[in-house]
């Protein structure tokens, strides 16, 4: 029960300092420390976590690159005129106002990046432009629909760690998990998009839309191209992101011939202090909620109490994904657990434990990409929060329903 307590009391600190607009990876490392001193973690441990999070842990010097790369591939796009060609092309080939917006964080999606929102993100603001949305609504967007994906898609590795931990093939879980893809998206729609209505702005031009269609289609797609580039580098030659777009950034500085002034000017801008804050902030929280036990401790205590197994499906990986921000870290955390479980280990109770833990994710105030989402746009978090929480909820919905129809 202290556990419980602890955690609660970590995650309410978290929130209240956010909604006073603290910066983000000060709410983080201001946690980390409430968190090392509730569970009275020895300095010799606190310095070990330090050190695992920010020297031996890899994933921090490849968050810092891709995340460093995006800001100068964002600022070149912009600067050349690509975002805004891509938007009056997508303006050509799609419909609806809400299918443009949309667009873009589900590409953008299928490309398993930390912190990938803050790629999207630019996107979305071009493609919502002139329509009065407000940041809160623009943020949940951009944030919700890069993540249908992370269900099914096998270039996420919480996927491929889920199976090969509980020994279920991967086309099974895929499948098993395919309505709730199709639920963040259809949520996505109907909490983030509902009421947006008509073509998008321009699309009325239509002999010369029709003409852009029929004759440009090739040259259109140009505009397409450093991002395919991208998409391309990662999914079919498994390159890794941060190093996928760094050469992309490369390519296009080489194809506007910049200037030494002109890299100099972009890696400057390129360098945030607050987003390496933020890095620095979400590892180091991880790695004290691991060396401090509090996830192990928390997932004790629920099987002690004698929980029904529905609810630990639930509560154990959601926790864990709520507290961590992270699909590895639940899965890795609590799925060997569940698996001892009567029952635990079938194929439609792993993929409802799978829902609900990437659900906790969805929800973590942890989530890089919740994180990067609000600040991108200065959204206010609990107002994000009033569409992802109902949208969560429809999920887990069909989640349950899926569960029970299988269980029997």
């Amino acid at each position: 029960m202290k556990d419980l307590v602890r955690i609660l009391a970590v995650l309410v600190f978290l929130i209240v300092l956010v909604r006073k607009k603290v910066r983000a990876g000060t709410v983080l490392l201001l946690g980390s420390l409430l968190l090392a001193l509730l569970y009275l973690m020895p300095v010799r441990a606190v310095l070990s976590a330090l050190k695992t999070a920010l020297i031996t842990n890899p994933d921090a010097l490849k968050v810092a690159l891709a995340l460093t790369a995006i800001r100068g591939f964002e600022l070149v796009l912009r600067e050349k005129k690509i975002l805004e060609g891509m938007m009056n092309a997508s303006k050509s080939f799609l419909r609806g106002k809400r299918a443009l917006i949309a667009a873009m964080p589900l590409l953008i999606g299928t490309l398993p990046a930390m912190g990938g929102a803050y790629f999207s993100a630019p996107m979305v603001e071009e493609a919502s432009k002139g329509m009065g949305l407000q940041a809160e609504r623009k943020g949940f967007v951009n944030y919700w629909f890069r993540h249908p994906w992370e269900y099914v898609l096998p270039l996420y590795p919480g996927i491929v760690l889920a199976g090969a931990v509980t020994g279920i093939k991967l086309p099974l879980l895929m499948f098993y998990n395919l309505p709730y893809a199709l639920g963040v998206a259809a949520t996505g729609f109907v909490f983030g998009l509902r009421g947006i209505g008509g073509k998008p702005a321009g699309a009325e031009k239509s002999e010369k839309q029709k003409d852009f269609k029929n004759k440009n289609f090739a040259f259109s797609l140009l505009n397409f191209l450093p991002i395919l580039s991208i998409l391309a580098m990662v999914i079919v030659f498994g390159m890794e992101f941060q190093w996928a777009i760094l050469a992309a950034l490369a390519g296009l500085m080489f194809f506007y011939r910049y200037r030494p002034s002109d890299v100099w000017r972009t890696t400057v801008h390129s360098l945030s202090a607050d987003v390496l804050l933020l890095i620095a902030g979400v590892m180091i929280f991880k790695q004290v909620l691991i060396n401090s036990g509090a996830v192990a401790s928390l997932g004790r205590f629920l099987v002690e109490e004698r929980i029904p197994l529905m609810a630990l499906l639930f509560a154990l990986p959601f926790l864990a994904g709520l507290l961590t921000g992270h699909t590895m870290a639940f899965v890795g955390a609590t799925f060997p657990l569940l698996m001892a479980l009567p029952g635990g280990s079938m194929p439609h109770a792993i993929s409802f434990a799978f829902a609900c833990g990437f659900l906790g994710v969805l929800l973590s105030p942890v989530h890089v990409c919740l994180i990067l989402s609000r600040e991108y746009f200065k959204a206010d978090l609990w107002g994000m929060y009033k569409r992802a929480i109902p949208a969560a909820a429809a999920v887990f919905v069909v989640a349950a329903a899926e569960y029970l129809i299988f269980r029997g």
